[in-house]
């Protein structure tokens, strides 16, 4: 399979509300994860950091600019893989020991990573098998209703569990932007993983159905309005009452 060279590892696109996505477009679009960045007067956000097999640092200026906190919507291998890059980093309680101490299988590497989730590879000497999620402690433990200061921004910290048990969303109420994570995103969700909580997913959904969001940007796929978020959500949960409803 070809390798690409780093500096082409990585893309870059500006949106609205000062947000830039950065993506890794050679990873296949069910595993490739959405790096979001946000500018703010004082400093800026990284929410997430990718899957760390090309360093951000190194490649993508945009992200050594200024001050910067790198948080983690949760702690699996595709959305952490540089955290370690980062000075500042920031995950729920519930996940901190996780980012703190990767592996293979806590992360999700195994049994994702192979060069199979890649439509051509990272740059040598990267090696599926020896792939690994480096230790990244975070220096700020989140909690349910903490907030994000960026200056003239404010993302709330909203826990949704059910994904995984750290999972959270950041929610800035002056523009009605949510990034998301992995507890909703336009495409098919996970919800079987290790640690998994279907009772959880089930509360998490409904708290965030009440939620005014305007545009969602999640940890996958492409952003959607705020009437596609509510779309989803109630079919999601539709289904869910249907399931019990049989059982």
């Amino acid at each position: 399979m070809e390798r690409i060279a780093p500096e082409n590892w990585y893309r870059i696109q500006c949106l609205q509300d000062d947000v830039t996505l950065i993506c890794e477009p050679h990873i296949k679009e069910f595993y490739r994860c959405n790096v979001w960045h946000v500018r703010g007067r004082d400093a800026d956000m990284l929410v997430d950091s990718g899957m760390g097999v090309v360093s951000l640092r190194q490649w993508v200026p945009l992200v050594t600019e200024r001050s910067l906190t790198a948080v983690a919507s949760h702690t699996h291998f595709d959305h952490i893989g540089c955290h370690h890059e980062f000075e500042c980093r920031a995950v729920h309680a519930a996940e901190a020991d996780l980012l703190a101490h990767p592996t293979r299988a806590n992360t999700l590497a195994d049994p994702y990573v192979t060069d199979e989730i890649f439509d051509a590879l990272p740059p040598e000497p990267y090696c599926s098998k020896c792939y690994a999620v480096k230790a990244a402690p975070a220096t700020r433990i989140l909690q349910d209703g903490d907030v994000i200061d960026l200056g003239d921004r404010h993302f709330e910290v909203i826990h949704t569990p059910g994904h995984s048990p750290g999972g959270i969303a950041l929610f800035e109420e002056a523009t009605g932007i949510l990034f998301s994570g992995d507890i909703l995103y336009d495409g098919p969700l996970i919800e079987d993983t290790y640690h998994s909580d279907a009772a959880d997913y089930l509360a998490s959904m409904k708290r965030l159905l009440d939620t005014p969001v305007r545009i969602v940007h999640g940890g996958h796929f492409p952003s959607f309005d705020g009437e596609r978020y509510r779309s989803l959500i109630r079919t999601w949960l539709d289904g869910k009452s249907t399931s019990a409803s049989r059982a």
